[in-house]
């Protein structure tokens, strides 16, 4: 479940924010409190923004997605001359956009990539040559030179999906009305597809790959475009869930296919073709199934998890997953005639555990991989060649991605733990002695990087807590190029006239309620006075995946919250990423139990503290972390003084196979760890005031989860607090429904006595 956490950013430090602001500064500099209708407003305040940072094929340019001042959720595309020095945009996303509302999929594809509220220009792919860009824009295509022509590619009604050029830039392809379309460059496309009954799909990922396992790709040219492996998905079996997108002035009824946990999953086929839809072969993703991991009645029910073509088109290799997610199968592929062997199988690091997929890893052109695996207990790197693997970083650490790989010298370039789980650092090792490992960043940020195709040139993106994100181009010894964007906090900086009342943050450990395992936390404080208590805004998520305490920079809004004279706080209960196995494992089966139990220690440790009120701690979550609130006001009534829940599951039945089968089991065989982990049963016991928030139109957290739990609490005569927010989804924001949001939480605060001192 790739579900919603308040941001959490990169990482670190610089002079101007060194020392912390005192109130004498505030009055002094007459720095003004931050609102929450400043906090979401234009241009805003971390500063640019640039998405989708790409190096040309010849690595000359740098391209890249730039929000505007006057609407941050707009995006343009420039383009940085890597020779001269000068930045151009290559395309005004306004100027040159037709303004034509979205189809209902591309509306739902961007959802699930979490790029919903964004506007404008949200992607893009290089020609094979480096002389033009392929774009998406409101629903058509558009190839830009870099001489500043562009040349319209489509002009329809309905959306072009998952638009792509060839590998050699001969063909553009794309999903229309659920064929996969291809043509020439500039000329008529068609489709290669067969159309087929409105529960087929051809070259579109399914709705759990898109969701859960991070894969938006639903076909793959190879490499010199002579073929294609295609996606059909045929969604029949699937179950239907009416969901209703309750707007302000109607409700619109969509019957989905939408695969809740226990049920039946897509039927996911591939097929390898000509670029005209001929010489079809289908692949056999079901060859050589281990009957103790796979189901032996029906060998289809697997998750197609990655494809790759390899580097000389000789083979397709197949990443496929158990339906328990606890063996991957690597498959190698004959694209002639689709038969498959398996090349490596791995395997959960536990007996109760699973396995996590991953982008890291990589096909070398002698047929070798670059390999990411969780084998040791931690994320780590590993050579397979010849049958064999070679394990190239070691340690409690985690490697969290791999950046780049340099054939021509055997370096490898990666984004690790190493020195420091809350400040991750880019790294780089040689094949040949992979025991020598060199940081490249700047310990003082946390940072992450991305890498030209051959693994040449680094891209790198860091932040502090007092400093926003900034990106650079670097060597591959990490040696600092040209800054992409500097987002120096100068006096023109949008955070500019909020620097004086910035709070610093601190970090610490406390014990897990195992009383061995030593949990981070993070705090910030507004400035207090002696002898006083202040009261406390806890964020949590809490789930599996994120990893929410980081030296980052975590936006303006958690300076708002603390200018309003709140403590902000959080706390990465195990179960969290980037810790390993062993420090994940027990969510196995048990959600809604661990964490719990890790956050209650936080809320002790808190009560501890001579500046916290005891009597006014109140919990915050989104999405996960608004089912840890219902959670843990059930299990400690009057521990807390109160919680805002926003968009909770309340039953796991509700949400979809990957994420929750994955960690829970399925229902059907594990019906008690479902029971244990629902927030219904025992929804009455919240005693304490509650604040629901939920999307009317959620499609990813549906909103019979809320209403199930409205009803019981009705029925119950228990009072609670509402805010519904009529067309949102699972993401509730914008310029002015944000602040809505957010004054609402805090108007609930207040009501109730949660307040800062006089």
């Amino acid at each position: 479940m790739r579900l919603f956490a308040v941001a959490a950013a990169t990482t670190a430090a610089i002079a101007i924010l060194s020392t912390p602001a005192t109130a004498q500064d505030t009055a002094m500099t007459g720095a003004p409190d931050l609102t929450f209708e400043r906090v979401f407003a234009s241009p805003g305040l971390d500063g640019a923004s640039p998405r989708q940072a790409k190096l040309s094929p010849d690595g000359r340019y740098l391209t890249l997605l730039r929000n505007r001042e006057d609407d941050k959720e707009r995006y343009d595309l420039w383009a940085y001359d890597r020779e001269s020095g000068d930045w151009s945009m290559l395309i005004d996303s306004e100027a040159l956009g037709t303004g034509r509302e979205l189809s209902e999929d591309e509306k739902m594809q961007r959802e699930r990539a979490r790029v919903g509220n964004l506007k404008g220009i949200i992607s893009y792919q290089w020609a094979s040559d480096g002389k033009g860009v392929l774009v998406p824009l409101d629903g058509d295509l558009y190839l830009a030179r870099l001489d500043g022509s562009v040349t319209r590619l489509t002009d329809t009604e309905e959306s072009e999906l998952n638009p792509k050029l060839s590998q050699t830039g001969k063909f553009v392809s794309f999903v229309r009305d659920r064929q996969l379309w291809v043509g020439p460059v500039g000329g008529d496309a068609g489709p290669v597809t067969p159309k087929e009954a409105d529960t087929i799909r051809w070259g579109e990922a399914e709705f759990v790959a898109q969701e859960e396992m991070a894969r938006t790709d639903g076909y793959w040219w190879s490499q010199d475009d002579s073929r294609i492996a295609v996606q059909r998905t045929d969604e029949a079996r699937v179950g239907i869930v009416t969901r209703a997108a309750i707007g302000a002035t109607g409700t619109k009824v969509f019957d989905q296919r939408y695969p809740v946990a226990g049920s039946d999953n897509a039927v996911v086929q591939l097929f390898v073709m000509d670029p005209e839809g001929q010489n079809r072969v289908e692949v056999d993703l079901t060859s050589n199934q281990d009957p103790a991991s796979y189901d032996a009645e029906d060998p289809t029910d697997i998750y197609l998890a990655r494809v790759d073509w390899a580097p000389d088109n000789s083979a397709l290799y197949i990443q496929r997953q158990n339906r328990a997610q606890s063996v991957l199968d690597m498959l190698k592929v004959d694209p002639a005639t689709g038969a498959s062997e398996v090349l490596f199988t791995e395997r959960a690091a536990a007996d109760d555990y699973w396995i996590n997929l991953s982008d890291d890893y990589k096909w070398l052109d002698d047929g070798s991989l670059i390999w990411w695996s969780e084998r040791s207990g931690f994320g780590h790197l590993y050579h397979y060649k010849n049958g064999d693997f070679r394990q190239l970083t070691s340690g409690d650490w985690a490697v969290t991605r791999l950046n780049g790989v340099d054939q021509d010298t055997g370096r490898v370039t990666f984004t690790a733990t190493r020195d420091d789980v809350l400040a991750q650092q880019v790294y780089a090792l040689d094949l040949a002695q992979p025991e020598n490992v060199e940081r490249l960043t700047d310990p003082a940020f946390a940072n992450g990087a991305t890498m030209d195709g051959k693994g040449k040139t680094l891209l790198v993106s860091r932040s502090s807590h007092n400093q926003p994100p900034q990106t650079y181009l670097a060597s591959q010894q990490g040696d600092r190029l040209a800054w992409v964007e500097e987002n120096a906090l100068d006096a023109g900086h949008p955070y500019a006239p909020h620097l004086a009342s910035h709070r610093p943050a601190r970090f610490g450990t406390i014990k897990a309620a195992d009383g061995e395992t030593d949990l981070y936390w993070k705090m910030v404080t507004p400035e207090m006075d002696p002898g006083k208590r202040y009261p406390v805004f806890y964020y949590h998520y809490a789930g599996p995946g994120p990893q929410i305490v980081t030296r980052g920079w975590d936006g303006a809004l958690q300076q708002a919250v603390v200018d309003a004279g709140y403590i902000w706080f959080e706390l990465d209960n195990r179960g969290s990423a980037n810790r390993g196995v062993a420090f994940e494992q027990p969510l196995y089966r048990a959600m809604g139990g661990v964490e719990v139990d890790d956050q209650r220690e936080g809320a002790k440790y808190l009560k501890t503290l001579d500046f916290v009120d005891s009597s006014k701690i109140a919990l915050y979550g989104w999405s996960y972390g608004g089912y840890m609130t219902l959670k843990r006001m059930q299990a400690d009534p009057g521990l807390y003084a109160a919680g805002i829940s926003g968009a909770p599951v309340t039953r796991w039945e509700l949400y979809d196979t990957h994420y929750t089968e994955r960690f829970m089991g399925d229902p059907r065989e594990v019906p008690q760890a479902y029971e244990a982990a629902s927030a219904i049963p025992d929804a009455t016991k919240i005693a304490d005031p509650l604040l629901l928030i939920h999307g009317m139109a959620d499609d990813n957290v549906v909103f019979e989860n809320s209403s199930e739990l409205i009803s019981v609490l009705q029925e119950a005569n228990v009072p609670f607090e509402m805010m519904l927010y009529p067309g949102y989804t699972h993401r509730v924001s914008g310029e002015k429904i944000s602040p809505h949001l957010w004054n609402t939480v805090f108007h609930f605060l207040e009501k109730h006595g949660v307040i800062p001192p006089e």
